[in-house]
This record gives structure tokens, sequence and C-alpha cells, in this order.
């Protein structure tokens, strides 16, 4: 028998137990984005580091400017690997709360369908459910083991929900402390209710505001069209000509360190059953507007993208005004992937758009934050072993995944302890996430459980 077979039955005996325990921290008002909750975040870090002593971590509360974080460290077999566990014990704030079905710090189970029963509350999944998923897993280890398989550190923050302000500096100032051979985010999800899921990338993100500049004031549009240039004419040019008529992004050098995605990734997302159809279908569209010849979830997961995310320019009140406008703005996005670099990212673009202004126009620009794609080797030991274990678990295999947005901590892990992080989540699209009537699946608190359970045995062997 293996060393984990005890473990999940007793994670099994004490399922009650542990959502008893996790209706404990549901309960706590940790929303961070709001002073008049500090206390209640404090309380939500201490409750942590309480049930984190109990089962056998050296565990403690450390202030910040903001927030406090939860750091635990457990020893584990000599030549074991040592891995960094994080999540986030702040939640979202809970309006318009008259939309809640019920008290959003008044956890319960609620069976919304024959055998289907879900953990309501705020913080069930995102990400009390999901953090406690591995405390829990840590729990039945000790009990049955008297210790756990590897070393492991674990690092909870209480500001993820209110931008992380404190977590880099708090990164850099412990990096000895919290540097591990791997880290562990639980904060993602699953593919759907019997699908787990492992994603191995997320994009990266450059943000820039240009403003281009023509006359010095607003002009008569029957006095100066014609002869005066036009900025919004001018912005509009730039925008247009950075895809081309198949969906590429033009600005030169654009593509440098993008790299095709390996055949049978591909053809694994392809077996999803995800179309153009199934995809756009909801929101109200059914034609991809990327580059030609490549599916939906290669375009949202692993290909690089140019967005327009506003624009501004000319009197946009009610009625009509004719005006030439002295300046035009937009706010331009890239999502980046593989080794694209942020800076040359932005560079380039700035020089693309400054080669289509007139000699007797200006353009300026504001930057909104740079960072790097993430992408874990598809050829990581700790992903197969993972994938492996997940898919032992569940009803059907591990699928791998990538992600079109990004986590920042997954970022700030790689740049201030030089680690690559394993996202394995076991949240729903359908749970709510930030709106109200948040739920999380109790088959993903307890299978969650279970999982963590098998993936420390797989990654200790």
């Amino acid at each position: 028998m293996s060393a984990v077979s005890p473990v999940l039955d007793r994670l099994d005996k004490n399922f009650d137990q542990s959502l008893e325990r996790l209706f404990g921290l549901l309960a706590i008002k940790s929303i961070s984005t709001d002073p008049d909750y500090a206390a209640d975040c404090r309380k939500a870090a201490e409750w942590l580091v309480a049930e984190l002593k109990l089962i056998g971590f050296d565990a403690s509360l450390r202030d910040t400017p903001g927030h406090p974080m939860v750091v635990a460290h457990h020893d584990g077999p000599a030549g074991a690997p040592h891995l960094l566990f994080y999540g986030h014990y702040d939640v979202q704030p809970v309006d318009p709360i008259e939309l809640w079905e019920s008290d959003p710090f008044a956890p319960a189970v609620k069976e919304i369908g024959p055998g289907h029963k879900v953990i309501t509350g705020r913080g069930a999944a995102d990400d009390k459910g999901q953090l406690m998923t591995f405390v829990e897993a840590c729990r039945a280890w000790k009990q049955v083991h008297g210790g756990l398989p590897c070393r492991i550190t674990i690092l909870f923050e209480g500001e993820e929900e209110s931008g992380s302000p404190s977590l880099k500096p708090f990164l850099e100032a412990n990096a000895d402390e919290l540097k591990a051979d791997f880290a562990l985010v639980c904060d993602t999800g699953m593919w759907d209710r019997d699908t787990p899921s492992i994603c191995v990338s997320l994009r990266g993100l450059v943000g820039e505001e240009i403003t281009v500049t023509a006359a010095d004031r607003d002009l008569h549009s029957g006095l100066y069209g014609g002869a005066a240039a036009n900025p919004i004419r001018v912005l509009a040019k730039i925008l247009a000509d950075i895809h081309d008529a198949d969906g590429h992004v033009t600005i030169p050098g654009f593509y440098d360190g993008v790299e095709e995605t390996p055949s049978q990734i591909l053809q694994s997302w392809l077996s999803l059953g995800e179309t153009a159809e199934t995809f756009l279908g909801p929101i109200g569209l059914s034609i991809p507007s990327g580059e030609k010849g490549r599916s939906v979830l290669e375009l949202t997961w692993a290909r690089p993208t140019a967005e327009f995310n506003g624009i501004i320019g000319g009197y946009t009140g009610k009625g009509f005004k004719t005006v030439i406008a002295a300046q035009a703005s937009a706010k331009v996005s890239f999502r980046l992937v593989h080794k694209q670099d942020p800076e040359k990212i932005r560079a380039a673009f700035q020089a693309f758009a400054r080669q289509r202004v007139p000699a007797d126009c200006s353009v300026e620009f504001h930057p909104h934050g740079g960072s790097p794609a993430i992408q874990l080797s598809y050829d990581s030991p700790f992903l197969a072993k993972a994938k492996q274990a997940l898919s032992d678990e569940w009803p059907k295999p591990a699928v791998i995944t990538g992600g079109g947005g990004s986590i920042p901590v997954v970022g700030d892990f790689q740049t201030y302890l030089g680690m690559e992080s394993l996202l394995v989540g076991f949240g729903l699209d359908d749970d709510r996430i930030h709106s109200p009537n948040e739920k999380y699946e109790m088959s993903s608190f307890h299978k969650g459980q279970r999982s963590w359970a098998r993936i420390l045995e797989a990654l200790t062997r």
C-alpha cells in the first residue's frame, strides 16, 4: 500500500470536521480593500497561524505596512524537495449586498441539484476554500505518518484582492527564508467539474497610453477642415496599422521571443472540444479576430495580442459639435507570451507610432505597467508528476492549460525568489468569485484535499 492511501482515508473521515474549520475561516470578514475591516483581516491571519501551529508548523504572523502575512515552516525528510505553498486569506467586498441570497459571511452547504452540493459564502472559492484544501492535506499527512513527505513553507497573503502592495517588498526582504525548489499556487480553476487542470503559462502585460496633439486648440471644422491635421485621424491610422488582414501584429520585432506551442499540447487543447462557436457564442460573437489558422484556446493561452482599451478625442457629449480636436488619445495593452521583453515591446510600439505622426504634430506616451509572461517547461518533472496525481483522483485525466491573463504573484516568485510555480486550483467558471452568491463545489473542497495529498506524495518520489 502506498504512503498516500491511509492519508486519503483519513481525509474522508475528517471531511465533516474540515468543513467546520472552513466555515470558521469563511465567517471572518477579511475584506482587504476596506480599512474598516482591517481588524477582521488580522483576525483571519491569526486564525490561520493558530491552525497551522496545531498541525505542527512553525507559524507566525508577519506585519507589513498593510495587512499581515502568514508564514509557516515544516521540516521534511532529508533530501526531499522544499515546496512553497501560496494562497490568500483576504476577500472581495460583498456589494451589492441586496443581491445575495443569504448572509455572505454565514457559510452554508446548499444542494443545487440531486446530489450536487456547494459551499456558499464570500471567499468560499476565492481563496479560502482553495487554501484550506492544502492545509487539510497536510493535517491528514501529519495524523497518519507523524510528519510531512517533504519540507514545506506556507505563505498566506492578506492583500491579493487589493493589489498586493506589500508583497514585493516582503518577498525581497525575506527571499532567503521563502526561497524553495518550487512554488504551489492554489488560486486557479478546473477545466470542468470532472476534469482537473494545471495552468502552465500566464500571459504578460504591457500597458501604454498614447496622446497625439495637433493644433494648439480645438478648431472649427468648416474653417480648418481639409487643411489642419486631425489628431483623431492620425491616431486612428496608427491603431489601424498595428494589425494586418490576417490578424498579425505588424510592429517590428513584436514576435521576438515568441515560440510555437508543441504539437502534442495543441492536440490536447483541441481534444477539449472548445470551438469558436462555444467560446464566442455566449458573448454574442462567432468569428475569431486574432491570427488566422489558430484555435481560440491557442489564441487566448499561447499567442500575444495588441488590444485597444479606450479611445478619447473631440466632442463626445450629447448632440453634435463640428470641431477638429486638438488632442486624441488611446489606451493600448499588449498581452505577452514566452520570452517577449515588455520594455522592448513598449519601445517598439512607441517607435512605430512616432513614424506615423506628421512633423507638425507631437505624440506623448504614458506607461501603465509591464510584466513578462510566465511559462513552465512542458518537460518539467514536477508537471508530469502532478498531472498524474490529479488524474488518479478525478473522473477524467488532468489537462494542461494556459492562462490568458496574469497572476502577479507567479511573476513575483520568479523575479524575487527565482522559482517556477505549479498552478493547481479547483474552482469552476460558475463559482461567482467577486460577485454576489459566491460558491465552491463540495467536490472541489473534498477532492481538492485528496488531490494535494496525492501531489505531495508524487513530488517526493
